[in-house]
């Protein structure tokens, strides 16, 4: 059985929720701890939401350096899957695994809400069961999750198909709308939402035509055990 990995840092909150979704979707999910050297033979790594070491300095900067964050660099530049939610997001472009960068919402204030975001990029270890262009909703929670770019890079971005997801109502300021981010390979992705919070009936906001009810999440860790399974 595909076997995917989900890191826990001092003040992650998401872990749980990861894992769950990583076992709703037909893997078996692993912990894997900030101090661990190895990743234990896991076939993808979650890096969940949460509040890693509080966010002192910066969101994200301090789990950057975590013993097993070296691991997930290296396993990432061999191509394993890899997402980052949220936090997780945020400490993927601090590993520079990712570009750009999260800082605070531009009406300074913490938002949680369902989010409808547009799929932009299917060729990723995480979308590939998505169709281009499609409309889901997950929920957000976030203080600090303005993307930003420099001009050139955000047009580096658009220009190499690097944008994976698109809010469809801007809920915090980020450039260009983007609510996630890939590498150039593919394997590697982050978004700010959280899928694993809308991955089973009753437990999640509904898709805007109403016919997937709280699962628009659960088809980025499907896609994940997809591309594993045909690699």
């Amino acid at each position: 059985m595909t076997r995917i990995g989900v890191i826990t840092f001092p003040g992650t909150l998401d872990d749980v929720d990861a894992a769950r979704a990583v076992r709703l979707a037909g893997a078996e999910p692993a912990s894997l701890w900030h101090k661990d050297a190895d990743i234990h033979g896991v076939d993808a790594v979650v890096v969940p939401g949460g509040f890693s070491y509080g966010d002192y300095l910066r969101c994200g900067a301090i789990a950057r350096f975590a013993p097993v964050m070296d691991e997930v660099i290296a396993a990432a530049g061999r191509g394993m899957p890899v997402l980052g939610i949220c936090n997780g997001f945020q400490i993927l472009t601090e590993a520079h695994l990712l570009p750009g960068a999260l800082i605070r919402n531009d009406h300074q204030k913490f938002i949680c809400r369902e989010q409808r975001l547009r799929v932009e990029s299917t060729t990723t270890a995480w979308t590939n069961l998505f169709d281009e262009g499609e409309e889901i909703v997950v929920p957000l929670k976030n203080g600090e999750g303005n993307f930003i770019a420099s001009p050139d890079e955000l047009d580096r971005l658009e220009g190499e198909g690097l944008v994976v997801f698109r809010y469809l109502d801007n809920p915090n300021g980020s450039a260009r709308d983007i609510a996630g981010v890939r590498n150039q390979r593919g394997n590697v992705v982050g978004l700010m939402p959280h899928p694993e919070h809308a991955v089973e009936p009753g437990f999640g906001p509904d898709s805007p035509a109403g016919a997937r009810q709280g699962v628009d999440g659960l088809r980025l860790f499907q896609s994940a055990i997809s591309a594993l399974v045909g690699a």
